[in-house]
């Protein structure tokens, strides 16, 4: 590990042994010689993680005595501290990314990726009535984006999102949970999207649909695609470990149909079981060399600097009942999202066409 960030890790280890009250005043800190085995480093590292330590207030250090715990944090320093602790390994980061060659809007992109990934673990199902539009559905890039611009254009909060996959969606919006809902469920034997699944699920209600985009789907694969995959046939290949979406998703509905139609039992894929939650996460774990095929977006495949392999264009509804146009938040976000502006800014994202972006429907029973 670079040393320069080393020291940082090393100070908040000790920090975090303060806040947790495994060291408590007076206790004194290990000599700077046994640091520098148990963390491998030079005295150097170890002596500027005991500075850092010093500046915070945290310990004191005296010739010939060492250095010693002086107090312990309230609640109060701890927010304080944690804030900058956090500051820290941001600018830690940025700057490492920054002489990696990476530009400020890559990094910005790469962070809200990030979140979109945190975001579906620690997602709640509670609905916030009145301050923001409470979202259930499918993975979307975009969504997070545009929830944020949103936020900042017409001064109100963004969507709760919450990342559960297309089914999960509009069964959120069956039972009252979500006031909008994400899809992209493809029906084979009518060949269209999102449809008949609302019949089934929401029927004899008045449903609207907001278009959000066309997405490109595809499999997502180590940059160079090294095994030579073309497409779907070639999952079954010996060497070939593939990582999947979840149940209940939209993109699994459509891999499910499509393998199906080629005969092409899923117990042949290696890794068919391999599920997870967001179009970043599969890769991820592609990046990552934990698998070498995934089924995805184009944008996410972007974001890690992979291949992709383009299948088919699919596409992605917001959906929810008509009676919410009524509402102010409902038809300002209906507005925002028929904005030249808004369209120009999701396609430069890249993997999305926008020539639909904004279109309202309404499903007829």
């Amino acid at each position: 590990m670079n040393e320069t960030r080393l020291y940082l890790q090393i100070a908040e280890s000790i920090r975090r042994e303060i806040v947790d009250q495994k060291l408590n005043p007076g206790d004194k800190l290990p000599s700077i010689r046994e640091m520098t085995r148990r963390w491998n480093c030079t005295p150097g590292t170890v002596q500027r993680a005991y500075q850092e330590l010093v500046r915070q207030n945290l310990v004191t250090s005296h010739v010939g005595q060492g250095t010693q715990v002086i107090g312990r944090l309230n609640n109060l320093q701890d927010i304080s501290l944690r804030k900058v602790t956090l500051a820290h390994k941001a600018d830690t980061f940025l700057f490492e990314s920054v002489t990696n060659g990476f530009t400020i809007e890559e990094i910005e992109q790469s962070f809200q990726f990030a979140l979109d990934h945190w975001k579906s673990i620690q997602s709640q199902s509670s609905v916030t009535q009145g301050t923001r539009i409470t979202f259930f559905g499918s993975h979307d890039f975009a969504l997070s984006w545009l929830s944020n611009r949103f936020s900042e254009i017409v001064g109100k909060l963004p969507l709760k999102i919450n990342f559960v996959g297309s089914l999960g969606g509009l069964i959120a919006l069956a039972e009252g949970k979500a006031q909008l809902a994400g899809c992209h469920l493809w029906d084979s034997e009518s060949n269209s999207y999102n449809i008949p699944f609302i019949r089934k699920l929401l029927p004899e209600k008045r449903v609207a649909l907001l278009t959000l985009a066309h997405r490109k789907l595809g499999l997502i694969l180590p940059s160079g695609n090294p095994l030579h995959i073309q497409g779907l046939s070639d999952l079954t290949l010996p060497g070939i470990q593939f990582v999947n979406r979840q149940d209940g998703s939209g993109t699994r509905i459509w891999l499910d149909s499509n393998l199906r139609q080629l005969g092409i039992e899923p117990k042949s894929i290696q890794g068919y079981k391999l599920e997870k939650l967001t179009h970043s996460d599969v890769a991820q774990v592609i990046a990552e060399g934990e698998a070498n095929a995934g089924i995805g977006l184009e944008i996410a495949a972007l974001s890690y600097g992979l291949d992709f392999i383009f299948l088919t264009l699919e596409k992605y509804d917001l959906v929810f009942f008509a009676e919410m146009l009524e509402q102010p938040a409902f038809t300002e976000w209906v507005q925002f999202l028929q904005q030249e502006e808004t369209r120009n800014a999701i396609s430069a994202l890249g993997g999305y066409d926008t020539t639909e972006m904004g279109k309202l429907s309404f499903v007829e029973f």
